[in-house]
């Protein structure tokens, strides 16, 4: 019996009824891992920034007659509208890390154009061009692909216009001309523009006013105009007030930015070419998101780059996207409304 008394005394002592008491071990409890995902930095959609590809910078058609068969701009990061002789004017258009794509019509160059390939250290190519070009580009030692020496391009013309409107070239075939060529292929010298990846808002900027709508008269035979998509948040492209059609993809040019860049113009000596005053200062706008701010440029040489500033004096920054610059006389009205 007291064996049977001790062993249920023992047994009550191990589950802690009686005897003395011990304190029970800490209950550990084991963190979960977190499954949150540190955010990384947004980056540029529109263009690689760290990219050391050679930009190239391609003469586009824009006569009245063959605005109709352009082809090719909506993958441009940038392009630029300079005013020409016949109160016509002609595109540039910029393209970078792209592996092909058919781009045209490809029109003559013009002196002035060299200015803004410079600034990119972009490969200028182009199908012809004026006197003043030729001797630019030879005595400057500038890479250049001309299409009245052969080269990537080629002959379409769905539309029966005449022949000056019918070249076409391909990002493909540029590359296998320039590497055939021996040309630079890469670039240290960074872009022109920069961008916030957070995005632009200029209603808080100085002089800041709606821009639902924008006319920029090249002259009486030719204006561009752009208006603003609320919805999809870029401005859609006209030329004398018909939408501006890529002849291919049936789809509408757009852009996400827009600045006007009032320059002074001029007769060149031979009083035909048209002379524009790329280096010195001036006023513009710029236009994004619907609203539009004054803005300041300035240009220290021909191969300098383009700088633009609000007027306060501080860089502008773009909204991610692809822009239209527009080199306006100052001879011709500006309307934003």
């Amino acid at each position: 019996m007291k064996k049977v008394v001790l062993l249920v005394f023992v047994m009550l002592c191990s589950f802690g009824c009686g005897c003395s008491k011990k304190e029970s071990a800490p209950i550990i409890e084991e963190e979960t891992p977190s499954t949150e995902v540190t955010p990384q930095p947004k980056e540029i959609e529109i263009i690689d920034i760290d990219s050391t590809t050679r930009p190239l910078a391609v003469v586009i058609n824009n006569s009245s007659v063959a605005v109709k068969v352009q082809t090719g701009l909506q993958q441009a990061y940038m392009v630029y509208e300079f005013p020409v002789e016949g109160y016509q004017s002609r595109l540039m258009a910029l393209y970078k890390d792209i592996d092909d794509l058919k781009i045209g019509t490809i029109r003559s160059a013009r002196h002035n154009f060299l200015d803004y390939a410079m600034e990119h250290d972009a490969v200028f190519v182009h199908f012809g061009w004026s006197h003043y070009a030729e001797d630019d580009e030879k005595n400057l030692g500038y890479d250049y692909i001309n299409g009245i020496y052969g080269g990537p391009f080629w002959r379409e013309n769905p539309e029966a216009l005449a022949t000056e409107h019918t070249a076409y070239t391909s990002i493909g075939r540029i590359k296998e001309y320039m590497n055939m060529k021996g040309m630079r292929t890469t670039s240290d010298q960074g872009l022109v523009l920069n961008y916030e990846v957070a995005g632009v808002d200029l209603t808080t900027k100085e002089g800041s006013l709606v821009a639902n709508n924008v006319l920029i008269p090249y002259s009486g035979r030719l204006n561009t105009t752009y208006e603003y998509d609320s919805e999809n948040k870029v401005y859609k492209r006209f030329v004398n007030g018909s939408a501006n059609i890529d002849y291919y993809t049936k789809e509408q040019f757009t852009t996400k930015n827009i600045i006007v860049q009032k320059v002074n113009t001029k007769m060149a000596s031979d009083n035909y070419y048209w002379d524009i005053e790329t280096v010195g200062s001036g006023d513009g706008y710029y236009i994004t998101n619907g609203y539009a701010v004054p803005i300041k440029w300035s240009k220290e040489s021909r191969s300098a780059k383009t700088k633009y500033t609000y007027v306060d004096g501080t860089e502008i920054l773009l909204n991610d996207g692809n822009t239209y610059i527009q080199l306006q006389s100052t001879s011709q009205n500006l309307t934003i409304n």
